[in-house]
């Protein structure tokens, strides 16, 4: 009896070990999920960067304002493209796929993408001095660090969340995710560093970033630098819908 007992224990054991090793050596691919772009290549700019060559779908415009927006983890970001084209006219538009999503060469990663951000943004604002730099989902960590880093002119938020550690401890309890995870994207550490007027938006039934994730990177930057608004009606993949939206991003509403 006790050597069966012992047998069992050494085989869950075994199997939670794994598990372990499976989630360690597999966890970039339960992160990024790369799509392809849907514009062709005239609508897009090549940027090197430190191993790879990103694409950047792109709608110039001369003057002081641009945008740079940063996509979800299985976004092809060109698709935002025609609406951010009608709802910001006069700013020139850059949208980044990262590495391995719509043409782009290399693999992501959290320290990758977090340093092609900053050499996008530095070749940008070269040429256009306000810059507005938008996040949606995962690409919201990318932008908070960029923004406490760099002096962007406005920062929006899209379905946000304070650790994407913390949201993966929570959906995996029983694992040492703190321990095994790579890419923490812990934005709740950059939030106070940001000075840039800032707006988050939840959409109100979001199935996939739970409202006190939100709550709690809204409550870590300073006195009056971020609104907080929640779109009624909508989940964490149709927030871009709401007849509202575009308003809100652009700041008017």
């Amino acid at each position: 009896m006790m050597r069966g007992t012992v047998v069992v224990v050494a085989l869950a054991a075994f199997v939670y070990l794994a598990a372990c090793a499976a989630l360690f050596f597999f966890q970039r691919s339960l992160i990024y999920f790369p799509q392809p772009s849907l514009l062709g290549s005239s609508s897009q700019i090549q940027l090197p960067v430190h191993g790879a060559e990103l694409r950047v779908s792109v709608r110039p415009r001369a003057g002081p304002d641009a945008l740079i927006y940063f996509g979800g983890n299985a976004e092809d970001v060109s698709a935002s493209l025609p609406s951010l084209a009608t709802a910001f006219p006069d700013h020139a538009l850059f949208l980044m796929h990262y590495r391995g999503y719509g043409g782009s060469s290399g693999a992501p990663s959290e320290p990758a993408l977090q340093d092609d951000a900053l050499k996008l943004f530095d070749k940008i604002h070269a040429d256009h001095p306000n810059v507005v730099v938008v996040g949606r989902s995962l690409g919201t960590g990318i932008a908070i660090r960029l923004a406490a880093q760099r002096p962007v002119s406005r920062l929006v938020l899209v379905t946000p969340y304070d650790s994407l550690q913390d949201l993966a401890a929570a959906q995996f309890p029983i694992f040492p995710v703190r321990w095994l995870l790579y890419d923490k994207y812990e934005s709740g550490r950059y939030a106070p560093l940001v000075t840039a007027p800032t707006t988050i938006v939840a959409a109100e039934h979001d199935e996939v970033i739970p409202r006190w994730s939100t709550n709690q990177l809204h409550a870590r930057f300073a006195q009056g630098v971020a609104r907080f608004v929640i779109l009624p009606g909508t989940g964490h993949n149709t927030i871009s819908m709401n007849p509202v939206y575009l308003d809100i991003v652009r700041g008017a509403r």
